[in-house]
């Protein structure tokens, strides 16, 4: 399980914009499981993304589809990378760098 902070002022409305993100950057309607929300989608047998640490994080755990050919992962790890974009605040490069400074801490 991966665990990303959101930008401040986004994390008012964190839960309903992971359902809205999710259906945005990879057309498929969300499936609600208590506070979190699970899709299947191209090279994902399994995306479960949740609201963490009191709202302030996003958390999710995927499970990938091995048997998935190339044309298939590259899209499906283009369309991840901007729902956590979206979802986030943050870019990917943003991220990276703020996973660096927590590790170097």
């Amino acid at each position: 399980m991966q665990e990303y902070p959101i930008k401040r002022g986004l994390t008012k409305d964190l839960e309903p914009r992971i359902a809205a993100e999710l259906r945005n950057c990879f057309g498929v309607e969300p499936e609600k499981n208590g506070h979190s929300y699970r899709i299947r989608f191209g090279a994902l047998k399994r995306l479960e993304a949740t609201c963490g640490a009191g709202g302030k994080t996003l958390r999710v755990n995927t499970e990938s589809d091995t048997s998935a050919s190339d044309d298939v992962i590259i899209d499906t790890n283009r369309r991840f990378r901007k729902f956590l974009d979206a979802a986030t605040g943050f870019s990917t490069k943003e991220r990276v760098k703020r996973a660096k400074s927590v590790e170097g801490e």
